[in-house]
């Protein structure tokens, strides 16, 4: 096994200038991993993961199932995912990026009837050593799983968190903060206040769960890692 020493590397793609890997970072970070954070999207060029050790794709306004989306980069984006798999790169998924995993696998992503946006608990499978939460939820969209895939956790609404070989992916947020939260509230406001959100209540209660936030989302990179066999 690998073990996740100082100056380990992990490629973290993002899809919006106000997107960051927030607490997700800080966990890496902390466990000896040097971050580079690039754009993915129709005016980024298409990023390798040679000489990464963990590939980190984050949330989209987008959908994976968007054809017009996937001719401009999200074709490109799964290109960098078999990559991964080429090379041996262990894959972390969140909300779209976990919707690409499923995907690249062989599974099914659609338009959900029940979106969740705010902060959710939820309930993994026995076995598996994934926290109820809360985290915070902002999708509108639903996986159903490939037949290799591994549930790992789930919701009344959505398919929450599952691996696929050493891949593993997550609908929930949990690189999530009060001020990612106002960064992404600067553009989708709209849509939480249609959800029955108080914007302002919204923003208080993120920051309240940021401390407790913090160490479940370190506890969530440890599993990974673990599973992935990056971690003894």
């Amino acid at each position: 096994m690998r073990g996740a020493v100082l100056m380990a590397r992990a490629l973290v793609l993002r899809h919006h200038d106000e997107d960051h890997p927030g607490l997700l970072g800080e966990a890496f970070a902390s466990r000896g991993y040097e971050l580079d954070v690039v754009m993915m999207n129709e005016r980024a060029a298409t990023p390798s993961v040679q000489g990464y050790d963990v590939l980190v794709i984050l949330g989209s306004s987008s959908a994976v199932y968007d054809r017009e989306v996937e001719k401009a980069w999200f074709g490109r984006e799964l290109g960098v995912i078999a990559e991964a798999g080429e090379l041996g790169v262990a894959v972390l998924g969140v909300c779209f990026g976990a919707q690409a995993l499923c995907l690249y696998h062989g599974g099914d992503v659609s338009r959900s009837p029940e979106p969740e946006i705010g902060w959710y608990d939820i309930e993994a499978v026995a076995g598996v050593e994934l926290e109820s939460g809360p985290w915070f939820e902002f999708h509108f969209d639903r996986m159903t799983l490939p037949a290799n895939a591994r549930l790992w956790a789930t919701s009344a609404r959505a398919v929450q968190a599952f691996s696929c070989g050493a891949n593993v992916g997550v609908q929930f947020h949990p690189e999530i903060d009060d001020q990612q939260l106002r960064d992404w509230l600067s553009s989708a406001a709209q849509s939480a206040r249609d959800f029955g959100h108080d914007i302002d209540d919204l923003l208080a209660e993120t920051a309240r769960q940021v401390p407790a936030a913090r160490e479940r989302a370190g506890r969530l990179v440890e599993l990974f890692l673990r599973h992935s066999g990056l971690l003894a």
